[in-house]
């Protein structure tokens, strides 16, 4: 058995994940099972590095806020600001105090530097500007797209004033209270004043697709691209916030469906603009259905890995990272019968692994599925290994 799962294994480095592959995909996504573990992060750019340089990859999207992944866009083509101010506003979730994203925010600089634009590296957040305890207000988003449309589209055309849009928006801790992920009475999400902004949301996105092509010629295709960023952010908010404030039973698992699906439509918008590299937990990126327990109730819902893949088939790929321990975590060497046990057992620190080879390697074999000691962690499902492209093992994570 060990010899046969020896067989599947390969140096970590871009030609072994593409000879896994049939041809380059348009999205090719390699997931973490744990969060805020740098050496993971620095394999993830030594192994994107690569991928840029050997397969012409063009644009790296991380889970991270879109619109703040603007002002690292801004940088990395065209140094707007410094690299300093960037990890701290360009980055959600904590990320930019990462020395392993900063160590690629200030590569893609470099790499970008003196490139003709269709040559230069891009970079997206591709989550939305939320969290599951919390979302922000949706102003910045909407006001963004009425102030680009109005520059250019006759008044007698909106359904709003810029005005009318303040006065509903109010102030925006009604809208970040984090009271109101346990308490939905809290949420302003249904109140009469949300409702007319989902109405008159849906109006500027229709107003924006309508006169595509004007605003192309008068802008920029690139301009119009973030403005369709800007539509689908204030649309997403204020679905999150509409079942913030539902007492459904279904309430959590629309939360975190909403999340995934702005999630995929934001990777479906990089995808249209070229080859992109993708960066986000496993459970955002698997094809299988995500699972849940929050507040003692079962949650499943489809990630944004598994919408993304229907629509694009095979122009997405997946290859998940599994590791043996995290220590400084409690995280110790795996059970032997799991398939973080199998692979630990082999003399590498670190492989990519066939998924297919390993899964027919392994035969009748059920290995154990693995029990985390620590939260934040989430082990390989034995039961999901046919929907990966590959997997990247990483034995040990030293902390950081």
């Amino acid at each position: 058995m060990a010899t046969d799962i020896k067989e599947t294994t390969h140096a970590v480095e871009a030609a072994s994940v593409m000879k896994l592959l049939s041809a380059r995909p348009r999205l090719l996504a390699l997931g973490e099972p744990t969060h805020g573990e740098d050496p993971l992060l620095d394999l993830r750019n030594e192994l994107f590095g690569q991928l840029v340089e050997q397969e012409g990859y063009r644009t790296i999207a991380l889970e991270s806020d879109c619109m703040r992944g603007l002002v690292v866009d801004d940088y990395v083509t065209s140094g707007t600001g410094t690299l300093d101010e960037v990890m701290e506003h360009g980055f959600s979730h904590g990320w930019g105090s990462s020395a392993a994203n900063r160590e690629l925010v200030r590569w893609m600089r470099a790499y970008n530097d003196g490139r003709p634009a269709p040559e230069r590296l891009r970079f997206a957040g591709f989550d939305g500007p939320l969290e599951i305890t919390g979302a922000a207000s949706p102003r910045q988003a909407l006001t963004a797209l009425h102030g680009y449309l109005s520059a250019r589209v006759e008044a007698d055309l909106f359904p709003c004033t810029a005005e009318t849009l303040d006065r509903l928006l109010g102030a925006d801790d009604r809208w970040t209270n984090t009271a109101a992920m346990m308490d939905p009475a809290r949420s302003v999400g249904k109140s009469a004043e949300a409702n007319e902004l989902r109405l008159l949301a849906d109006d500027l996105v229709s107003l924006l697709d309508e006169q595509t092509p004007h605003l192309i010629t008068a802008t920029s295709r690139e301009d119009w691209n973030r403005a369709r960023l800007y539509g689908r952010t204030a649309t997403g908010l204020l679905r999150y916030h509409s079942w913030m404030a539902d007492t459904a039973p279904s309430r959590m698992t629309r939360l975190v469906g909403v999340r995934d699906q702005m999630m995929a439509d934001n990777l479906l918008a990089v995808a249209e603009r070229g080859p992109a590299l993708v960066h986000a937990h496993n459970g955002h990126l698997q094809r299988e259905k995500s699972t849940m327990r929050m507040g003692g109730r079962p949650l499943e819902w489809w990630s944004a890995g598994a919408l993304v893949s229907a629509h694009l088939g095979e122009e997405y790929a997946f290859l998940a990272t599994a590791l043996g321990t995290i220590r400084h975590q409690g995280v110790d060497t795996p059970a032997p019968d799991s398939v973080e046990g199998l692979l630990y057992a082999l003399p590498e620190d670190r492989y990519v692994v066939d998924a297919a080879r390993l899964a027919t390697a392994l035969g009748d074999t059920r290995p154990a599925p693995r029990v985390s000691p620590w939260f934040g962690y989430a082990p390989l499902d034995p039961a999901h290994l046919a929907g990966f492209d590959g997997l990247v093992f990483v034995k040990d994570v030293p902390q950081s």
